[in-house]
């Protein structure tokens, strides 16, 4: 069966709910405004629909992927976020270190040590 944005839209959201969790998606759509929603459509056919839900990964091998892009890339609201999605991943902090590791080597320390002071500020915030 061909895939259509129809499928990849629903595909996307089960998958982004899954993820970060049904009041993290209810307060991105209720922010969504005229300006943004073609871009939460994106987000939600094209990660979400087209490789978040692909099975090649598990979402813990995902999650790990994702931090450590994002911390690589430097972009701390969404690492934060992605960290607190680990709840629903299955990714562990040892996995989150690991990436972190990664990062310091293939993109830098001061990448790393940023992101490290966010994980250990978010991993402490979900332990509350």
């Amino acid at each position: 069966m061909a895939e259509t944005d129809d499928t990849r839209a629903a595909m996307g959201e089960k998958t982004r709910r899954r993820v970060l969790g049904d009041a993290h998606v209810d307060r991105a759509s209720g922010n969504a405004t005229p300006f943004d929603t073609p871009f939460q459509d994106f987000i939600t056919q094209g990660a979400w629909g087209s490789v978040w839900s692909r099975d090649q990964f598990t979402f813990r091998e995902r999650s790990i992927v994702t931090i450590a892009l994002l911390a690589a890339l430097g972009h701390d609201e969404e690492l934060a976020m992605h960290i607190r999605a680990t709840a629903n991943t299955g990714a562990t902090p040892e996995d989150i270190r690991e990436a972190l590791l990664h990062v310091a080597v293939y993109a830098g320390v001061p990448a790393a040590n940023s992101a490290i002071k966010i994980a250990k500020a978010t991993l402490a915030e979900m332990d509350k």
